[in-house]
């Protein structure tokens, strides 16, 4: 099994703990990745982009001259497209962008994202947080003992409720805070840095092990 090594909150080495090789040491799937990245930026779409059509428009009720004789091109409506104030023609319309993606897809892209990250050395695990107030001071003096530089995106996972350790990190724009369960693949492919703990490492286990159907 893999290994990685265990800090605690002075920065000094704390041991190592195993992970699953299923989950850390995969080969990078780009199709898997690809697919559950496209889908994810998607979803963040709202989709209430709006045009008004020439059922939306007012006004035009009449022709604004008459068809022939004027030396002018005939016009029905001064509602019309080409018109200032007139209707847009196949304009966007609200809509949904949601994709849904196969649970096994996911969990494959997940997996890539953590072993890349692995692979490069860019996974932190401290061994407790141990913020007992608020201190951002304190988080960012912990970030430097971490040796994790301080401007670089980084992110957190956490398998427990933590308020104090959450309230310090969030005045941070470069330092995203997430439960295990909310993980996704953009956070971890944008991500310079990944800080987490032992109890973070197995929840992810238990949520991204390969299940006895997947390998059916």
């Amino acid at each position: 099994m893999a290994t990685l090594t265990v800090k605690d909150a002075k920065g000094a080495s704390a041991g190592t703990v195993e992970v699953a090789d299923a989950i850390f040491a995969v080969e990078m799937n780009k199709s898997a990745v690809r697919q559950t990245l496209l889908a994810y930026e998607a979803n963040q779409r709202q989709g209430t982009h709006s045009t008004k059509t020439r059922a939306h428009v007012r006004g035009g009720g009449r022709k604004p001259w008459k068809q022939k004789g004027t030396g002018r091109a005939r016009q029905g409506s001064i509602r019309s497209p080409q018109w200032r104030g007139g209707a847009i023609i196949f304009g966007p319309q609200p809509r949904s962008y949601n994709q849904k993606t196969n649970r096994k897809v996911r969990r494959i892209a997940i997996n890539s994202a953590l072993s890349q990250l692995r692979s490069d050395n860019r996974i932190t695990v401290i061994k407790e947080l141990g913020f007992k107030d608020p201190k951002t001071k304190q988080f960012v003096e912990l970030l430097g003992r971490l040796n994790v530089e301080q401007g670089q995106r980084i992110l957190i996972l956490l398998a427990g409720s933590d308020d104090a350790f959450r309230k310090s990190a969030r005045n941070l724009p470069s330092v995203l805070v997430s439960d295990v369960q909310n993980v996704n693949v953009y956070n971890l492919l944008t991500c310079d840095h990944l800080v987490t703990t032992p109890e973070s490492l197995k929840a992810l286990e238990a949520q991204f092990a390969a299940k006895e159907e997947d390998a059916e």
